[in-house]
């Protein structure tokens, strides 16, 4: 009889803590509300939501394929051929030396070059560098949709290395520029050119640096560097963003064996798109000008760790806008319209984007004065022509 006790409890027992065990929740919850004083078990995270780019298509950091799909029709190769002359050879006309080597060439020698442009128009215009067309007597663009034909110079700048040409075909791909100034050092670029001539290539990198001056390559310089691979044959190539969109030109690269170093350089396409504009319009650039030659002065310690530098007035030429307005030479230039200077660079680019017959105050100091002078911008002069032979 005992026994059947104890099972009975012990039967009783389990079905107890069973049921414990299945309403454990529901209890400790009521527990919760009747102690208020009890710690709560709450984690607090910080979450961030995946870039749509990356993630969304799966074709951010895995494939630039649509980019040079979006971008690639427009890039063109450019082949050139230019014609000199060369010194007589005196013994051309030698009966005695034709016999044994023939009728020579008199004094004519042919010089094949290279590179990529961009359409930038359906009308047929193309941005390139000017050193790829300089003296060119022949200019034959391939577009990569296999379709070749002549092209005609609008204009050239050298001062920017910007030219612009012309072809007359139809359905023509054009670029998609991107004219704004939100372009980052570390965002992602391709170049697309004909390096070598090998055909069209892609190359990818970042942008290195913005802005850069000062390199002696132009006389007006505001490089985009990267690291895409360029190489001879991508000069006048498209620098396009992650989304095939035309950030630059690419136009020079720092090599010290004439191949790609991982230095290369730019012009912003805002840049090259407003040379183009006065390249059509005028046919030449139209740049403030002063008629001075401008060198860094000899500064103190101090002043050279100062972000704000004067340039120097090395010459003045006689009867120019600078003369007119009484500046000399050993004046030193601190601000041109109230705005300070840090470079020679800016001092030239801040004069070139006024217009012809601009009322600007220059700022000086002369020996331990400072001074103020109005000056008229002038017209910088265009740039001698190479003589076509």
């Amino acid at each position: 009889m005992q026994k059947l006790r104890n099972l009975t409890l012990a039967v009783v027992i389990f079905f107890v803590l069973l049921s414990v065990y299945k309403h454990r929740d529901h209890w400790l919850g009521q527990l919760g509300d009747a102690l208020p004083g009890l710690p709560t078990r709450t984690v607090t995270l910080h979450t961030v939501s995946a870039p749509e780019v990356a993630y969304a298509s799966r074709q951010g950091p895995v494939s630039y394929a649509q980019a040079v799909h979006a971008a690639a029709p427009a890039v063109v190769s450019i082949y050139t051929k230019q014609i000199t002359r060369t010194l007589p050879n005196p013994w051309n006309n030698d009966p005695f030396f034709q016999r044994f080597f023939g009728p020579q060439d008199h004094g004519m020698e042919q010089h094949q070059g290279l590179g990529s442009g961009v359409i930038v128009s359906p009308d047929g215009y193309i941005l390139t560098n000017n050193h790829v067309v300089a003296g060119a007597d022949s200019i034959v663009v391939a577009l990569a949709d296999g379709r070749e034909t002549q092209a005609q110079i609008v204009g050239t700048d050298p001062d920017t290395d910007i030219a612009v040409l012309h072809i007359h075909l139809s359905n023509l791909p054009a670029a998609n520029l991107r004219l704004d100034s939100s372009i980052q050092v570390g965002d992602v670029v391709l170049a697309i050119g004909n390096p070598f001539g090998i055909g069209q290539t892609v190359t990818q990198g970042i942008v290195s640096a913005l802005g850069r001056q000062g390199l002696g390559i132009n006389t007006y310089e505001d490089f985009i560097q990267t690291d895409a691979a360029i190489n001879p044959g991508n000069s006048g190539g498209a620098l396009i963003d992650a989304l095939g969109n035309v950030i630059g030109i690419n136009s020079a690269i720092y090599s010290r064996s004439g191949g790609n170093m991982g230095i290369g350089f730019a012009i912003p396409i805002s840049l090259a798109k407003d040379i183009m504009t006065d390249l059509i319009k005028n046919g030449h650039v139209v740049r403030g000008w002063l008629g001075i030659e401008l060198a860094v002065p000899t500064a103190s310690p101090l002043e050279a760790s100062s972000p704000q530098q004067p340039v120097q007035i090395n010459s003045v030429l006689h009867g120019g806008p600078a003369d007119q307005a009484g500046l000399l030479p050993g004046d030193q230039i601190i601000s041109i319209n109230q705005q300070p200077l840090s470079s020679i660079q800016q001092a030239m680019h801040t004069i070139a984007a006024f217009k012809p017959g601009s009322h600007v105050l220059f700022s000086l100091r002369r020996a331990h004065d400072t001074i103020e002078r109005s000056a008229i911008i002038g017209e910088r002069p265009a740039a001698p022509q190479e003589p076509q032979p």
